[in-house]
């Protein structure tokens, strides 16, 4: 089956779920007793922080129609915008066929072609608007470019390293050009040159290359880059090479790098309009910005939590994982504490699609480096690091151990520094979130729709004991004397499980986002919960991008 059956399949069964659950809302299965009391004793679900209105901005490229076009791969959507006051014209998403795009670029046809990132598929909409796919490769395909007369090419990054000519139109299979750019990274955000020939840069080589793209051979043209990210020519023909590591974007004349304009580290690509204006986009805070011809900067789209997934409470603020970073925040005011991040593949702290609190430390996890990492924020050090795990999901620290749950596995394992981690349960169908209360430790399983006791006073159980079902995509969750409090992500309910069984609706925010196919964790953006200790819950709005306090 190929990959965008596969995301068919799973948007239709995303669908059944939501329907089911709202079946079991309107049958009295989930029932809110407070409403019968009054508004006034309803629980106050309140945004306490707003984040980004892109959910990461990746590859950005001019239309022909003067418009900014975004691509957004974990917000699986190309947002089209007006570059002068940052106005967002329309947004193109799975309803249109758009999954997870990273880069895009347009053929002098006025056709539109973009990468996905996580399932390989590199498709585009033709002047007529029919999608055309136009090859199905392998995860990574992430930079994609034109030549001047209508050639297309795209390269892979992150989750491979080959660079390709492919057939627009889908009739040919793809032509290799290079499987030697490696590793981990083939070239990043690419642009046609003025002498014909195909530009890229290599992000962990700090340095860009072009190539010849009839014989296939390729020479350095540029070196002394920290992370170089993207280059793109004006209309002048100068080559200018965005640095991620740095945040600055650099014009290269005759090996001389002069910095035209700096901005902060985890840009994600740049583009010149007709008046080479320059406009940059952040993966890890999802702004565009515009640096103006007198030297100032405009935000067209604001930054912030871009990615909002795991939430934790750490030394009296509530820290949220994103992806690229780790938030801190005031849990009364939603003040923005802290921000500490990433650049992927090259910073020691590692991204973060969840965390926990680990005393002082925080445990951070992210499926995409594939790693689970012991961090401690406060002296800026990395003290634990665990790589080559099964597109690890949740990780907490549990009888002096660190145990996470693994996605490809299906498994929930102890780890071990000598790498060969302890199996402490196997052959789940998806197991998600884990919490630990006292000598308890509780797994959440999204698929299962459980919530099951696994091990107590350090012994696991067998079988594990169910103690909660019948819930919908359950990911974060808090256990807190016999008492539960599960995030449904599938539905957006924050509920609360009484002693007596009972259920309670505390609250309601946007469902969470399906997986772009069954390579990624169902939960993507982890959606978590955390429990204050006078009461108050605080989640993560995924594809909000928001924190919620309820309260």
């Amino acid at each position: 089956m190929t990959s965008f059956s596969w995301i068919k399949l799973h948007l239709l069964f995303t669908s059944f779920l939501f329907l089911q659950a709202c079946d079991q809302h309107q049958s009295g299965q989930i029932t809110n007793e407070k409403k019968s009391a009054g508004t006034a004793s309803l629980p106050l679900v309140e945004v306490i922080a707003k984040g980004a209105n892109i959910a990461g901005a990746n590859g950005i490229h001019f239309g022909p129609d003067g418009l900014l076009y975004v691509a957004s791969v974990l917000g699986s959507e190309i947002v089209v915008m007006e570059p002068d006051q940052g106005a967002i014209i329309r947004r193109m998403g799975a309803d249109m066929g758009v999954f997870g795009p990273d880069d895009i670029a347009f053929n002098k046809d006025g056709s539109y072609y973009w990468t996905s990132i996580l399932t390989g598929e590199v498709a585009g909409f033709l002047p007529d608007g029919n999608k055309v796919i136009a090859a199905r490769l392998t995860p990574g395909v992430n930079p994609i470019t034109f030549s001047d007369d209508g050639r297309l090419f795209v390269s892979q990054c992150f989750f491979g390293s080959s660079l390709y000519e492919v057939d627009p139109m889908g009739k040919r299979e793809a032509r290799l050009i290079s499987d030697q750019l490696g590793p981990h990274c083939g070239l990043n955000g690419m642009d046609w040159g003025p002498d014909n020939r195909l530009y890229g840069p290599r992000w962990f080589n700090g340095e860009v290359v072009s190539f010849d793209i009839n014989d296939n051979t390729m020479k350095t043209e540029a070196t002394g880059f920290t992370t170089p990210a993207a280059v793109k020519f004006n209309s002048r023909g100068e080559l200018h090479v965005l640095d991620t590591g740095t945040g600055q974007v650099i014009s290269v004349k005759e090996g001389i790098h002069e910095i035209v304009a700096q901005f902060e580290p985890g840009l994600d690509n740049f583009a010149f309009d007709k008046d080479d204006r320059l406009f940059v986009s952040s993966f890890t805070d999802g702004y565009i910005k515009r640096r103006n011809p007198d030297g100032s900067t405009t935000t067209l789209q604001p930054g912030g939590v871009a990615h909002p997934g795991g939430i934790t409470l750490w030394k009296g603020q509530v820290v949220v994982a994103d992806l690229h970073s780790i938030r801190g925040y005031d849990p009364d005011t939603g003040a923005e504490t802290f921000t500490q991040r990433n650049i992927l593949g090259m910073g020691k702290m590692g991204g973060a699609v969840n965390l926990s609190t680990d005393g002082d430390n925080l445990i951070l996890v992210s499926w995409v480096d594939n790693d689970v990492r012991v961090w401690d924020q406060s002296a800026q050090e990395l003290l634990e690091k665990y790589s080559g795990l099964g597109a690890p999901v949740s990780a907490v620290r549990y009888m002096g151990r660190l145990v996470v749950t693994e996605h490809v596995n299906n498994r929930v394992i102890a780890l071990n520094e000598s790498g060969k981690h302890d199996v402490l349960l196997e052959n789940l169908s998806t197991p998600t979130g884990l919490y630990v209360d006292g000598d308890k430790l509780y797994l959440g399983d999204r698929s299962a729709g459980e919530i099951r006791l696994i091990a107590e006073k350090g012994q696991m159980l067998s079988p594990p004991a169910v103690k909660v079902s019948r819930l919908n995509a359950p990911e974060g969750f808090v256990v807190n004397k016999g008492t539960y409090y599960v995030h449904e992500a599938g539905i957006g309910h924050i509920i609360r499980i009484d002693p007596d069984g009972s259920r309670i609706l505390l609250g309601s925010v946007p469902a969470g986002s399906p997986a772009a196919s069954p390579a990624q964790p169902p939960s993507m953006l982890f959606n978590g919960l955390v429990l204050a200790d006078d009461g108050s819950l605080f989640t993560t709005g995924e594809t909000s991008r928001v924190i919620y306090k309820i309260h």
